[in-house]
């Protein structure tokens, strides 16, 4: 069983707290691994936080490139602690390079204040992100479940996404930043440029809880999809599980979740995580 590194650990239980409360319900053996991809998720989602302007982010993002396609063994990445726990997860459990190369072509998108043009290039980038991420978890915890619960992966991973997304709203107009797709704006008499500005704040409002409704249709097909999910399986849906409460909260908070960052009580994450950790979705 691969040891797991205090660091990585260290990274997701910091930026990724309902990722981390997740792996604690998932067999100790296949800990390390999962860990290990989170903290991978965690790094490059961070990486905008972690720069002025786009380019060094690309330089951060190429980096990840070459360490997963060089066909090196971990020990080779030895000067970063990540790259040698990835690259361990990937060879220990046969994991697909080319999902985590299409997490970090998605994650550049981050790095600049390009409009999401429709809702169909959202979920892609929701699917891209969120989801690819459930489906790889599911690979390490239980391989042939993974693979019939695909389709039930990239709904989870679009309503987690899309909760997380508005969830980080406040922050992502400070910068500039606008996840919500165009064609939603445009359904709500509104633009973008409105939404970063505060000058329309009826129209974000209608924006805000359009997306909230796209939320709420991913988790219904999520949880309609999951209610025969295999117990070997929960502990990687755990975090989009939240993603209705989340959403609740954010519609509760109206207009005031366009400035005020949505969160639940730790209680409150454990209790969810823990139900359907062992009740599943009924």
């Amino acid at each position: 069983m691969a040891e797991v590194e205090p660091f990585v650990v260290s990274l997701v239980r910091e930026a990724d707290p309902d990722r981390y409360l997740s792996v604690l319900y998932a067999p100790e053996d296949r800990r390390a691994a999962l860990f290990a991809l989170f903290a991978f998720n965690a790094e490059v989602a961070g990486i905008r936080d972690r720069v002025s302007e786009p380019l060094p982010g690309e330089v951060r993002l190429q980096f990840w490139r070459d360490v997963l396609t060089a066909d090196a063994a971990p020990e080779s990445a030895e000067g970063s602690p990540l790259a040698v726990a990835l690259l361990n997860a990937i060879r220990s459990h046969q994991l697909p390079v080319q999902p985590l190369l299409d997490l970090l072509e998605a994650r550049s998108f981050d790095l600049y204040d390009d409009p999401m043009p429709s809702r169909n290039d959202l979920e892609g980038y929701c699917g891209e992100t969120a989801s690819a991420l459930i489906q790889l978890a599911g690979l390490v915890l239980d391989t042939p479940a993974a693979m019939r619960f695909s389709e039930v992966s990239g709904h989870a991973g679009c309503a987690q996404a899309i909760a997380g997304l508005l969830r980080m709203l406040p922050i992502h107009r400070r910068r500039g930043q606008c996840y919500i797709p165009g064609d939603l704006l445009d359904a709500a008499g509104t633009t973008r440029e409105n939404l970063l500005n505060g000058q329309d704040r009826a129209g974000s409002a209608r924006a805000l809880a359009a997306m909230i409704a796209l939320g709420r249709h991913h988790v219904a097909r999520f949880e309609e999809g999951a209610s025969d999910l295999p117990a070997t399986l929960r502990p990687a849906f755990l975090p989009a599980g939240l993603s209705k409460t989340y959403l609740d909260r954010l519609e509760a908070k109206g207009e005031a979740a366009l400035n005020e960052i949505v969160t639940l009580a730790q209680w409150r994450r454990h209790w969810l995580m823990f139900r359907h950790a062992t009740k599943g979705w009924g």
